[in-house]
């Protein structure tokens, strides 16, 4: 071996190791998710856990590492998940879950654990529990005054509500009374289902014998079909209204004929090319749209699946931030990660335009709801 030869063998194997020793400093973020990709949740679930595989896999110089559980939309499963991730993992950050009691769960062990925490379903804050959960889905009462709305200008009066017996239907009767109410709407029915319910024939009898100009339906997934199928076949005519819980294509595939007309209150995402181009969630939402379909096929995209995505678009601009502070895996990393959150305006994501802050960690605005009705099997956005 000559000396030429040698000292270019020298060279390699100096600049292997100098990649080696970056390669071992390169700082991991850990994120722990706890979704539904099985169970009555799984509607939402699975493109939730279809978006992470279109999502950035290294931000401002960290390796992302994923830990994914199913909790099958379960309380229960959703806090030993949650517990496992905090103590056993150590994230740095938790994702999850994809209803609303499961979420509650995990929420709950991330301000018990001090790790941000993003909710991909709306939920409910109890006071003073609030400081490390950040909720991607947009609040209750934005997507409902888009829904009243509606139904005053169709001159709606009075309202039947059908929800699930759990907290996403308390959500809706509640909303119902403290923003319909002073509108002038009127609720003439609260009739309750279970998740796992496979029908509601007795509720919808209540319903029609009830004579609301309007039905509220306050589910979500593939479950939210049931009503729906079931006041058509008893030939109730008035306007069925859904939350942004509903918002899949296998509820039109289930609800079939049931669902042309139907009107949901939803993120813009589903709309996404259709939206000005001044629009900021425009951008993002093209964006997310064209990954996610060209892996999963045309028409694939839902909301629930873009509220995962956008967790990503949002660390793209608040990480680099924390790590001026701390190196992930540390408590002051993370306490650095929600003061990021709570100080980075106008994050731009394909849902909405996020600005959370010390006492608002819900943070959207208009520019996170759109209205959209079923039109010959497809959304259609109602003007």
């Amino acid at each position: 071996m000559n000396a030429i030869t040698r000292r270019a063998l020298m060279g390699v194997a100096f600049a292997v190791g100098i990649s080696g020793v970056a390669l071992a400093d390169q700082p991991i973020l850990k994120i722990g998710i706890s979704i539904s990709t099985t169970g009555q949740g799984a509607a939402l679930g699975i493109p939730e856990k279809n978006s992470l595989d279109v999502v950035t896999k290294e931000i401002g110089g960290a390796k992302i590492e994923v830990i994914l559980l199913d909790d099958a939309g379960d309380p229960t499963n959703a806090t030993t998940n949650a517990r496992r991730l905090a103590t056993e993992d150590k994230v740095d950050i938790m994702i999850g879950s994809s209803i609303t009691p499961a979420t509650m769960a995990v929420s709950g062990v991330a301000f018990e654990s001090g790790i941000p925490h993003f909710a991909l379903s709306p939920m409910p804050f109890q006071p003073g529990r609030e400081k490390w959960t950040f909720v991607m889905p947009q609040p209750v009462p934005l997507m409902a005054k888009g829904l009243w709305e509606n139904m005053k200008a169709k001159g709606v009066k009075t309202v039947g509500i059908i929800g699930f017996s759990d907290s996403w239907g308390d959500l809706w009767v509640k909303e119902f009374k403290a923003s319909a109410e002073p509108m002038g709407l009127k609720m003439v029915a609260d009739e309750r289902y279970a998740r796992a319910d496979t029908s509601v024939a007795g509720q919808v009898l209540k319903l029609v014998a009830a004579r609301p100009d309007a039905v509220l339906v306050g589910a979500s997934g593939t479950a939210a079909a049931l009503p729906v199928i079931g006041l058509r076949e008893r030939g109730f005519k008035g306007p069925i209204y859904q939350t942004h819980g509903a918002v899949t294509r296998d509820f039109i595939r289930i609800a079939g004929k049931a669902a042309e007309g139907v009107i949901f209150t939803s993120g813009p995402v589903v709309a996404a090319k259709g939206q000005a181009d001044g629009s900021p969630t425009k951008a993002p939402g093209v964006a997310y749209t064209t990954a996610y379909e060209a892996k999963f096929g045309a028409g694939t995209v839902t909301q629930f699946g873009a509220h995962m995505y956008d967790v990503f678009e949002i660390l793209k601009r608040t990480v680099p931030v924390a790590l001026k502070t701390a190196k992930p895996g540390t408590p002051e990393f993370r306490d650095a990660m929600r003061a990021a959150l709570e100080s980075e305006k106008d994050l731009a994501a394909s849902q909405a335009v996020y600005n959370w802050s010390a006492t608002n960690h819900y943070g959207v605005d208009d520019r996170g709801r759109i209205l959209i009705s079923v039109e010959n099997g497809d959304w259609a956005v109602v003007k």
